[in-house]
């Protein structure tokens, strides 16, 4: 049997995660949002600002269906050499461009 001193050691805890996973999914809220300005501001700058092409091909999910998920990762984080495509590995992490393609996939709000 518990104790009440165990009892509240462990709500305690229990309470402390709860807290610390509210505060990391409303991190993770603000990132997207970063992510979604950046593609609007800085991608839309030679994709058009609606994504629907420019200096570089349209963004939006109808024209990216054939394109592999791989291949939209490599694509943002490497760039394409012999294109104003730049890389963005040195300023992206794998998991913002993972969240970047996922963007892509969804449309952009």
């Amino acid at each position: 049997m518990l104790k009440t001193g165990n009892i509240l050691q462990t709500l305690s805890f229990i309470l402390l995660v709860i807290l610390s996973l509210n505060r990391y999914a409303h991190a993770s809220d603000n990132r997207q949002q970063e992510l979604q300005h950046l593609l609007k501001h800085d991608c839309g700058s030679c994709h058009g600002m609606t994504l629907k092409g420019g200096l570089g091909p349209a963004l939006l999910t109808d024209s990216l269906k054939d394109k592999p998920d791989e291949l939209l990762f490599i694509t943002i984080k490497e760039g394409r050499p012999g294109t104003p495509m730049p890389a963005w590995k040195k300023l992206l992490s794998d998991s913002d461009i993972k969240s970047i393609v996922k963007i892509l996939r969804e449309g952009l709000n």
